[in-house]
Order: C-alpha cells, then structure tokens, then sequence
C-alpha cells in the first residue's frame, strides 16, 4: 500500500458544471492536492492542459465546444504539446459498456460514472498513480494499454492483430507522490 501526498500533483478538472467542478476541487483539496486548475469546456481544458502541463486529467464526457472524449484523442496526440502520457480519468452519467468501450478506445485511462463518490475517486487516482499502464503505438491507437490482464502466451480470438505494435512504459507518478510518511 502508498500513501500518496496528492499535494505534489497538478490536476485538470474539465466539467461543464459548476457544481460538479466545486465537488471535485473540494475532494481534490481533502486528499491534500493544491494545484487543482478548472475548465467549463474542452477547448478551454486543451489550452489550459498545454499551460499548465497537468499530471491528471479529470473530465466529463459531455462538454460544449468538445467533448471529454475529443479531449482525450487530442491529449493522446504523440505530437500534441504537453504530456500525451497524463492519466485522463472519464467521468459520465453514462456507463454503458459500449460508452466505456468507446472512451477507453479514445485513450482514456480510468472511467468513473456518476454520481461519483470520494472512495471512487480516491481509487482511480491511486491506481493511475501506483498502477500504471504501458502505453501501446499502433498505426490507430496511441494511449494506454487497453487490457488491464496482459498475457505474452495467449493466442485465443482476442490476440492482437493489426501489423507493428510499440509497447511504451510512460513516466511514473509514483516517484512524484510518494508521500515521505
């Protein structure tokens, strides 16, 4: 188990909704984070992701302008600027598995679905923090690697297929947020 000093790492929250915002500052603010930026829309979080380079994205998926998931695919950009390897961690009213799916496939690393509690929140930021998925480059997709279980030897129906593959290991968060306690 780590304990995370959340005090070390600078959030993005990208929520059309005033109150939703205020909610996830507040429960950012209680686990100790301080650098917690704010957009009304993905345009604005794009600009701001750049600026402020975040170390974690929180965004809702329905958004004016763009949405979450535009966001995602735009931040996932190898040749964007600022980190195409920061953790985006989806929020939605929606967790269809399909809408799950789809916001994985855009590159999204974690999904929460509303309404989200602060456990829920805890626990994805923990896990983009100590857990860390590799990152896969294909001709398609550029984002984390959408199987969470990884076996070298499987050969069934689900195999990837699809040509050259690059496997990635993004940056830890963890050395950054170890907490010194």
């Amino acid at each position: 188990m780590y304990r995370i000093d959340f005090n070390k790492l600078r959030f993005l929250i990208c929520d059309d909704n005033p109150h939703m915002r205020r909610i996830l500052r507040t429960l950012l603010h209680s686990f100790g984070a301080r650098e917690v930026y704010e957009a009304e829309d993905g345009a604005t979080a794009l600009e701001m992701y750049s600026h402020y380079v975040p170390d974690i994205v929180i965004t809702d998926w329905a958004m004016p302008i763009f949405d979450g998931l535009e966001l995602a695919q735009m931040i996932r950009q190898p040749e964007s600027k600022g980190n195409p390897y920061a953790p985006i961690i989806m929020l939605t009213g929606h967790s269809e598995k399909r809408r799950v799916t789809v916001a994985r496939d855009a590159g999204v690393t974690e999904f929460l679905a509303k309404p989200i509690s602060a456990k829920g929140l805890y626990q994805r930021i923990l896990n983009v923090v100590a857990n860390p998925r590799p990152f896969i480059k294909t001709k398609t997709y550029f984002g984390p690697d959408r199987r969470r279980n990884t076996n070298n030897a499987y050969i069934g129906p689900e195999r990837r297929v699809g040509g050259e593959m690059e496997v990635l290991q993004q940056p830890s968060l963890l050395d950054k947020a170890r907490s010194g306690i």
